[in-house]
C-alpha cells in the first residue's frame, strides 16, 4: 500500500471531480454520536434505518470515503478507474449516493478514510465505526475508532466456536480471499458463496447463496458485507431454515461500537465546551 502520512487526516487533495461533503450537523444538534464511516458515499439510506435500532439512542453520523469524489457524467469512468483495485488485489464493493455501487481499492480508499474519520469526530462522534468487512491498516483518530471486520469475526467464532460456517460475500473475485481471511481465524470448516447485495436480483442471490450453503452442511451463516440488509438476513433464514442462524455483519459490528461510543461520551466536553 502507498506510504501516507498518518499524521495529517485531512491532507487529501482536491481536484477535478471533486464535490463538497455533506455539511456538518448544527451544532445545536449535537449529542452522544456513533460515526459511521462507509468505504461509499454518505448518507447510507439503505443502511441507518436498519440499524438504528443497534444504536441505543445514539446520534448516527455519517461520512462516505469517496464523498469527495464525482462519479457523475463524462469523468464518471476515470472516478471509477482513480478508486478501483490495482492489480492483484482483492476488490471491496460499496454504494454511492445515489444507489449505483462502485468497486474499490484499498489503497486508494487508505487516505480517504482518514478524511471521513477526521470529519466524524470533527461533527462530535465520540467513537467511530468503520463499515467495511474488508481488512485495512490502522487509521489515524483522536477518539476510539473501530473496525468492522473483527468485531464481525470474533463475534462470529464466539457465538459458532467449531461449527462449519458459511460465508457470504459481494463478488465472485473476492471469494478465495473471504475465505482464507475466515479459515485463519476459525476452527471449523469454512465455506463461500457470493451473492451482490447492490445488485437488482440481490434477495434472490443471497436466497441461494444461502440455500448452498446450508445444504452443503454449514451450520451458521454470515452475510459478510455492510451493504446486506435485514431484509436480506430474513431472506437467507427462510432460505437456510430454522435450524441455521443467519448473522448479519452491520448489525454485529454496530452493535458492539455502539457500546464504546456509548462509554466514551462520559470522557468527552460537554456542549458548552471546546469540543
Amino acid at each position: 500500500m502507498t506510504s501516507t502520512d498518518p499524521t495529517a487526516p485531512g491532507t487529501h487533495p482536491a481536484g477535478p471531480g471533486r464535490i463538497a461533503p455533506p455539511a456538518a450537523a448544527a451544532p445545536g444538534s449535537r449529542g452522544a454520536a456513533l460515526g459511521l464511516v462507509t468505504i461509499g458515499q454518505a448518507p447510507r439510506t439503505d443502511l441507518v434505518d436498519d440499524v438504528r435500532p443497534h444504536l441505543g439512542g445514539l446520534r448516527p453520523v455519517e461520512h462516505g470515503a469517496l464523498d469527495l469524489d464525482d462519479f457523475e457524467g463524462p469523468g464518471e469512468a476515470d472516478a471509477r478507474a482513480a478508486v478501483g483495485p490495482v492489480a492483484g488485489e482483492a476488490p471491496l464493493i460499496s454504494r454511492l449516493r445515489d444507489g449505483r455501487s462502485v468497486q474499490l481499492g484499498h489503497e486508494a480508499l487508505a487516505p480517504r478514510m482518514r478524511d471521513a474519520v477526521a470529519r466524524c469526530e470533527q461533527d462530535g462522534a465520540g467513537a467511530t465505526l468503520l463499515l467495511c468487512t474488508g481488512n485495512f491498516p490502522p487509521v489515524p483518530s483522536s477518539r476510539p475508532l473501530l473496525y468492522a471486520e473483527p468485531l464481525v469475526q470474533h463475534g462470529v467464532r464466539a457465538v459458532a466456536g467449531a461449527d462449519p460456517v458459511g460465508v457470504i460475500c459481494p463478488l465472485p473475485a473476492q471469494r478465495e480471499d473471504t475465505g482464507r481471511r475466515w479459515a485463519r481465524l476459525l476452527p471449523g470448516p469454512v465455506s463461500v458463496e457470493p451473492a451482490d447485495p447492490y445488485a437488482p436480483e440481490a434477495h434472490e442471490t443471497v436466497t441461494e447463496a444461502a440455500r448452498r450453503l446450508a445444504a452443503g452442511g454449514s451450520r451458521w451463516l454470515v452475510l459478510d458485507c455492510i451493504g446486506y440488509t435485514e431484509s436480506m438476513r430474513a431472506a437467507a433464514a427462510r432460505s437456510a431454515g430454522p435450524a441455521v442462524p443467519v448473522l448479519l455483519a452491520r448489525a454485529l459490528a454496530v452493535r458492539l461500537a455502539a457500546e464504546a461510543a456509548a462509554s466514551a461520551v462520559s470522557t468527552m466536553p460537554t456542549a458548552d465546551g471546546p469540543y
